[in-house]
């Protein structure tokens, strides 16, 4: 049997079963009830990024799961440990890398969590799937009171239900996330939630506005189908100061100087710059580094920090050769080292 032969066995396969899970799934028969008005990224069905069909598909997935040649990672790695995130003076963000998408945000105006995760795979229930290589570089426990979570997408490696379940009962924050994660939140026992279509905002407080910003991405998670749900980036705005979490995404400079016209540049941009190999699989969802130096210099950042790369396996490339390509596009791009750089879990930058 060939490989494409397989790889069309196995589609099938997965298919009956994600059919089937999502028969059984109770959320699934009220996803109709959800439904958003029509727009230039949504059908009335499904949501798609505007010029391109819905990412991710799954043929080219399986393509790439049996043709795959992954670099080496290590099994864990012990990281130094960390003091305690610097409180905030006067009108400062403390931007603080937990692992992978999840940054501690903390400011006069509030404390800010993105995309957290700290179970120890990113999968179904927080144990299926690739493994963490280290832990959270700031444990749960330690976390300051958390006013608000900012949720990307419904992706494995970006919405853990049971980090979402212990924030709810330890802190109910605020959770804001894009159109039709309401449902997903809920079983998280989310008790406030709002949602937002590209380019709103919400008001959170004086001197406080979370606004989703488009990007280059989709979503799918065994309880929906495919595209179901929307994706973002947040513009946070904190009295002064405004930072960028980029969330996941491809490239797209007409997008990104966009973003920097209309929501202004940002102080700080948190930019994804790993899971892009292999390029003709990756590409349409996941910036490489030197298009992250590119995103940093398109949004007019003043500062950027890395993220999305060495805490979970999830593509080919070796995990420090994000790091290195960083390295590389900086120089090439003519970019100071200290306007993007990269930080250790559990380390913190201040803008």
């Amino acid at each position: 049997m060939t490989a494409v032969s397989m790889a069309a066995n196995a589609s099938a396969v997965i298919d009956r079963r994600y059919s089937l899970l999502r028969r059984q799934n109770p959320f699934h028969n009220n996803h109709d009830a959800m439904t958003p008005p029509l727009s230039d990224h949504f059908n009335g069905k499904t949501f798609f990024y505007p010029g391109t069909g819905s990412g991710g598909r799954f043929r080219d997935f399986l393509r790439w799961r049996f043709n795959r040649r992954p670099a080496p990672w290590p099994r864990w790695i012990e990281l130094p440990r960390q003091p305690p995130p610097p409180a905030p003076c006067g009108d400062e963000i403390v931007a603080t890398w937990i692992g992978h998408a999840t940054w501690l945000l903390q400011s006069a105006h509030g404390n800010f969590l993105t995309d957290p995760h700290f179970s120890p795979a990113a999968g179904p229930r927080g144990r299926i799937g690739p493994s963490r290589v280290h832990a959270p570089g700031v444990a749960f426990d330690a976390l300051p009171r958390i006013d608000a979570v900012l949720l990307s997408h419904d992706h494995y490696d970006h919405c853990d239900l049971p980090s979402l379940r212990r924030l709810a009962r330890a802190h109910a924050p605020l959770f804001v996330a894009p159109l039709r994660h309401g449902d997903l939140l809920a079983r998280a026992g989310a008790r406030r939630v709002v949602e937002l279509d590209w380019w709103q905002s919400h008001t959170l407080d004086a001197g406080v506005q979370i606004t989703l910003t488009p990007s280059k991405h989709w979503t799918n998670r065994l309880d929906a189908p495919r595209n179901h749900r929307l994706w973002g980036g947040f513009m946070l705005t904190l009295g002064p100061r405004q930072l960028w979490f980029a969330g996941d995404t491809g490239y797209d400079a007409d997008l990104f100087r966009t973003i920097g016209r209309r929501c202004g540049a940002p102080d700080l941009a948190l930019l994804p710059i790993g899971a892009y190999e292999p390029r003709w699989f990756m590409a349409p969802m996941h910036m490489n580094p030197a298009e992250a130096v590119a995103t940093h210099r398109d949004t007019g950042a003043r500062r950027s920090l890395a993220m999305h790369w060495g805490t979970f396996q999830l593509t080919d490339e070796a995990r420090a050769e994000p790091a290195r390509a960083l390295a590389a596009a900086r120089a090439e791009a003519g970019v100071a080292d200290d306007a993007f750089r990269i930080i250790s879990p559990g380390t913190s930058a201040v803008v």
